[in-house]
C-alpha cells in the first residue's frame, strides 16, 4: 500500500506536469488530477509474496500515451526505488514494468475523455468507455473486470479462500499459463466466481471441491458467464459467437463480467483442455474423497508429472549472445509457442501436444565456437552451464529425458522428429551463451493391429514455427538462434 501511494504521488505529480506543459492556468492544473487503481490478484486480495501488482493510470483527456511512455517513465527511472524498469509501449496492452521498493509492478494507462479526473472516480460507469481508443479499452477493462466479479460473488470471504486454493493447485499441476493456452488469472478468478454464485452458502472448501467436478462436467464450449452478456451500444466489440466466426472457435470460453464482455480463455487449444479436463477429474475424484476423510489435502497439490508423462517430448531451444537480447528473443519464442502446438495438433497421429508452462534459463560459458555451437543445440558436454536457482528442482525432472536420433530427411522411426534451425553465428566472439528451453510433451495414439513401425514426419509444422519467430521484426540472426528438436524420456530400472 505504501508503494501504491508513492506510485499514485509520482502519477499526479506528472498529470500536473502534463498540464502546465499545454498552458493550463496552475489552479486547473492542479485539479487535473489523475488516479492509480490496482487491479488483479492484488486487488482481489488473494497475491502472494513475489506476486506483481497490477497497477492502471487513469489520465484526463489532456495527457497523451506517447508522454506517459517517456515523460512517466524518466520519473519513474529517477526514483532510486526503481530498478529493472522497462517499457512496452506496443504490447496489446502497453504496459511500463519495473520493481518498486522490491514490489514488482506492472503499469498500464488509460486516458479518459475528461478534463480531470477526480479521487472519488469509479470505473464501472460504462459511459466511460465512450470515444476511446481500444488500447485504453483494454487497460481499463482489467480494473473493471475486477471490480465487477468482486461485486457479483455472494460472499467475497470464501471466493478468496477458494480462489488462492484453486490457483496454488493449478500452479502445482502446471495448468496456470494463459500465454500457453492454459487458464490465466482472470480465468481462474471468473470460474472460481460462478462457482460461488451457484453455491452463495458453501464454505470455501466445499467450493473446492464441488468446482472442479462442475469444470469436469461443464457442457463445454458452453460460456461460464457471471451475468448475462450487454451491449451498451458504444460501438465496441463484445463476445458474440453468432455474430463472429472467430468467437464460434473457442473451446472453452469463460467470459468476462464487464462491459464490453471478451473471452478470457480464446487461446484454449484442443490439447490444453484435454490436460485441463484430466486434471479436473483427478482433482474431483480427490476432493470427493478429502470430504468425507478418505484423503488428505496436500494429495490434491501434488506436483505435476510433465516430465514423466510422455515417451516424447520437443524441445524448442531459444538463444542469444547478450542477456538483453535473450530477454526479448525467449519472450517472443514462449508467445508463440502456441502456434507450434496447434500446428502438430493438425497432424491425426498426434493425440495431444502438451506445452510446459515455463522456460528454463541457463547460461552457458564457452571457450570455443565449437562449444556455442553446441550449447546452442543443447548439448553442454564441455561447455559450463549456470542455472536459476528456481529452475534446480524441475531441471532434476527435466534430466529423465534424453536426446532420440533423427534421420537426415527430418523423420525418426515410431514417433518423433525434429528440424534444427541455424546455430549462433560463427563469428559472435563472446564467451556466453545465454538460453532458454522450452517444451512440448507428445502423446502418440496408438499404431494399429498391424504392429508395424511407423515414420511420424512433423518436419512442416517445425520448419513453420522457425519460419514465424524469425519473421519477428527485431530477430537478429547475428546473434539469436532458435533450435528445435526431439528427445526421448530415458527409463530407468
Amino acid at each position: 500500500m505504501a508503494v501504491l501511494g508513492k506510485i499514485n504521488h509520482l502519477f499526479k505529480e506528472f498529470v500536473y506536469n502534463i498540464s502546465i506543459k499545454n498552458n493550463l492556468p496552475e489552479s486547473i492544473a492542479r485539479e487535473a488530477g489523475g488516479k492509480v487503481f490496482s487491479f488483479g490478484s492484488y486487488r482481489l486480495g488473494v497475491h502472494g509474496k513475489g506476486s506483481d501488482i497490477d497497477t492502471l493510470c487513469v489520465a484526463p483527456k489532456h495527457v497523451k500515451r506517447e508522454q506517459f511512455f517517456t515523460e512517466m517513465l524518466d520519473i519513474l527511472k529517477a526514483q532510486t526505488e526503481v530498478t529493472e524498469i522497462s517499457a512496452v509501449a506496443d504490447a496489446y496492452v502497453p504496459v511500463i514494468k519495473f520493481v518498486f521498493s522490491g514490489i514488482p509492478i506492472d503499469l498500464v494507462f488509460a486516458q479518459l475523455s475528461l478534463p480531470s479526473v477526480p479521487d472519488k472516480l469509479e470505473l464501472l460507469d460504462n459511459s466511460l468507455l465512450r470515444n476511446l481508443d481500444e488500447r485504453c479499452v483494454r487497460s481499463l477493462n482489467g480494473s473493471r473486470v475486477t471490480d465487477e466479479m468482486l461485486r457479483l460473488v455472494p460472499n467475497v470471504a470464501a471466493f478468496r479462500i477458494a480462489l488462492r486454493c484453486i490457483k496454488y493447485w493449478a500452479k502445482k499441476r502446471a495448468i496456470y499459463a494463459n500465454v500457453f493456452g492454459f487458464f490465466g488469472g482472470v480465468a481462474w478468478a471468473i470460474a472460481v466466481a460462478r462457482v460461488c454464485q451457484l453455491y452463495p452458502n458453501a464454505s470455501a472448501a466445499s467450493i473446492v471441491s464441488k468446482f472442479f467436478r462442475i469444470m469436469q462436467q461443464w457442457n463445454w464450449p458452453q460460456p461460464v458467464l457471471l451475468k448475462p452478456i450487454e451491449d451498451s451500444n458504444l460501438g465496441l466489440r463484445i463476445w458474440s459467437p453468432s455474430t463472429y466466426t472467430q468467437d464460434r472457435g473457442h473451446r472453452m470460453p469463460i467470459i468476462t463480467p464487464a462491459y464490453p464482455s471478451m473471452c478470457a480463455t480464446h487461446n484454449v487449444t484442443s490439447s490444453t483442455q484435454q490436460v485441463k479436463l484430466r486434471e479436473f477429474e483427478r482433482a474431483a475424484n480427490l476432493t470427493d474423497r478429502i470430504m468425507i476423510g478418505a484423503a488428505s489435502w496436500p494429495e490434491l497439490f501434488e506436483k505435476h508429472d510433465f516430465f514423466s508423462r510422455y515417451k516424447y517430448y520437443l524441445q524448442v531451444i531459444a538463444s542469444s549472445s547478450t542477456a538483453e537480447s535473450q530477454l526479448s528473443w525467449s519472450g517472443m519464442v514462449e508467445s508463440r509457442l502456441r502456434q507450434l502446438v496447434m500446428k502438430l495438433e493438425v497432424n491425426n497421429d498426434i493425440e495431444i501436444a502438451h506445452p510446459f508452462i515455463k522456460g528454463y534459463d541457463s547460461v552457458v560459458e564457452c571457450e570455443t565456437e565449437e562449444e556455442k555451437h553446441d550449447a546452442a543445440h543443447g548439448i553442454f558436454a564441455k561447455a559450463k552451464k549456470t542455472e536459476n536457482n528456481e529452475d534446480a528442482e524441475e531441471k532434476k525432472n527435466e534430466a529423465n529425458i534424453k536426446h532420440t536420433e533423427s534421420s537426415e530427411n527430418g523423420t525418426t522411426n515410431g514417433e518423433t522428429n525434429g528440424k534444427e534451425s541455424d546455430a549462433v553465428n560463427e563469428e559472435e566472439t563472446n564467451t556466453k551463451i545465454y538460453i532458454t528451453c522450452l517444451y512440448i510433451g507428445l502423446f502418440i495414439k496408438p499404431k494399429d493391429n498391424t504392429g508395424g513401425s511407423r515414420k511420424l514426419d512433423i518436419s512442416w509444422p517445425i520448419q513453420e514455427f522457425i519460419k514465424l519467430v524469425k519473421s519477428w521484426d527485431k530477430y537478429d540472426d547475428t546473434c539469436m538462434a532458435i533450435v528445435v528438436r526431439h528427445i526421448k524420456r530415458y527409463f530407468t530400472s
